[in-house]
């Protein structure tokens, strides 16, 4: 396994470690092997892919995956290039050939067609079958497959199979612990320690509403958008409301006891 200097880390993309995860990642890939990462959204699943992209040395290829995503567009196709027709690869090609790690950000998103592609790269065959073109590619040394979805989100046609999660090393994220969220709030917007502190106070305060009808809770990201806003002179308390409670819902009366959440905790901000 491969050792980093502080300086190093310190040039690496930003990531503060909730446990065990870059320990982990950085073992399925010397052992060649596909990681699956779930997690609520916004608590550092693509950050942590970057930043072990760039601790391992090898080229990252993101796909933001959606319900238009199809195998095609992750293999490739022919397009008309000058009057002439000629392949082009797609992502998931480029990282095979490349030996890049290929990240599939929300792959329940994608077409259903999606699955079959993915299942020889996540096995000890590590083959892409691009049928349009008759190859047969063995994916090259470094190559990783890495997918990630929220789990508390998706609904039941929105699920990844059994015959697809077991191929995977799953990894679970949460939001983190209150003294990690601290230090990444701090470093991602260069803001105090207190408003740090005040930010995670009310996540964690937000957080406990489960009763309030929300499809998603307050993230680590949007803590970071509103200490942002804040360190560009706009006051806490309506940096809060535009970065995290606004943006939470559009429903008056869960909006209206999401402020008075916020003013409880926040104050005159």
């Amino acid at each position: 396994m491969e050792m980093h200097s502080a300086r190093q880390l310190q040039e690496l993309p930003y990531y503060e470690a909730q446990g065990e995860e870059c320990r982990l990642f950085e073992h399925a890939h010397t052992s060649r092997l596909p990681l699956l990462i779930k997690g609520p959204t916004g608590c550092g699943k693509t950050r942590l892919v970057e930043h072990m992209a760039a601790r391992l040395g090898r080229p990252l290829i993101t796909v933001s995956c959606h319900d238009d995503l199809s195998a095609a567009d992750l293999v490739g196709r022919h397009l008309i290039q000058g009057g002439d027709t000629r392949w082009f690869d797609g992502p998931l090609t480029r990282a095979v050939r490349e030996g890049a790690i290929c990240y599939l950000d929300e792959v329940v998103e994608a077409r259903k067609d999606t699955t079959v592609v993915l299942h020889p790269l996540a096995d000890d065959r590590r083959m892409l079958a691009v049928e349009r073109t008759g190859e047969l590619l063995q994916a090259a040394p470094g190559f990783m497959l890495v997918i990630s979805y929220n789990p508390g989100y998706q609904n039941l046609l929105k699920g990844l199979k059994p015959s697809t999660r077991q191929r995977f090393v799953a990894l679970g994220l949460d939001y983190p612990a209150p003294a990690v969220e601290r230090a990444i709030v701090a470093a991602e917007s260069g803001c105090t320690d207190a408003v740090a502190a005040q930010l995670v106070s009310l996540a964690q305060a937000l957080r406990r509403l489960t009763a309030q009808d929300l499809e998603e809770t307050v993230s680590t990201r949007l803590l970071v958008m509103a200490a942002r806003l804040h360190r560009a002179g706009l006051a806490l308390l309506p940096a809060c409301r535009a970065a995290i409670i606004d943006a939470l819902t559009d429903e008056a009366d869960t909006s209206a006891a999401l402020h008075e959440v916020l003013r409880a905790v926040i104050g005159d901000g």
